[in-house]
């Protein structure tokens, strides 16, 4: 069993309406472990469809993904069996707690895996230069500060022809009563103007998330 694990973090996964605003407001969850499983929840399954979000974006084994805002790692458990042991699977979020839950959910699996835990500043996700094939961020774009210049740096640690995926909620009806104030989401239209100045251009969208857009981004 090939296994790396180093500590990284970032915007924590906001898949859960309530506590999403908590973290907006830069306030931990009362009970993390609670909010954790959550996030695991299969009421979270009928609306984010994760295995039709892992089958559009063509993932094969040996790539290396990165999962910007793992939260409980949702996404990243589903990432490393889509890469399988030859891949890698970086779990980038800002708060420690969460991390060490995604890291012993992984463990948990009982499968060979090759991931890196990663604790980030909310202005450096601190990924290795070139290591990417895709990024993926899930409902934690609207958590970025000065989004243009964070993705414009990120740049370094995308491989030629790596991929940005970016799903977020749309600030709009179509979300739905998400528990929370929408005035703090951003648009698809802003995303996509923000990551234009950023350098990047959209390549493809899907369409079949109820409450999110889903875009997929490469470098110009």
């Amino acid at each position: 069993m090939k296994t790396i694990i180093l500590f990284v973090a970032f915007c924590a996964l906001l898949a859960s309406p309530a506590l999403a605003e908590e973290q907006h407001q830069h306030r931990r969850p009362d009970d993390i472990k609670q909010y954790l499983e959550h996030l695991d929840s299969t009421e979270r399954d009928r609306y984010q469809k994760p295995d039709k979000v892992i089958e559009v974006l063509k993932l094969k084994p040996g790539m290396a993904v990165a999962d910007l805002g793992s939260g409980s790692g949702y996404f990243t458990r589903r990432f490393i069996e889509a890469v399988t042991e030859t891949g890698m699977v970086y779990a980038v979020d800002v708060e420690p707690e969460m991390l060490a839950y995604a890291k012993e959910s992984v463990i948990h699996m009982h499968i060979p895996y090759t991931a890196e835990f990663i604790l980030a500043r909310p202005d450096n996700p601190n990924l290795p230069f070139e290591s990417l094939d895709l990024l993926f961020v899930c409902n934690t774009i609207h958590h970025l500060e000065e989004r243009s210049k964070y993705f414009s740096n990120l740049k370094s640690s995308l491989k030629s022809g790596a991929r940005i995926a970016i799903v977020d909620f749309y600030p709009d009806e179509r979300s739905g009563d998400l528990g929370f104030p929408k005035h703090h989401l951003v648009a698809r239209d802003t995303i996509v103007q923000e990551m234009a100045a950023a350098g990047y251009q959209l390549t493809r969208e899907h369409s079949f998330l109820p409450k999110q857009y889903f875009l997929e981004f490469v470098a110009k």
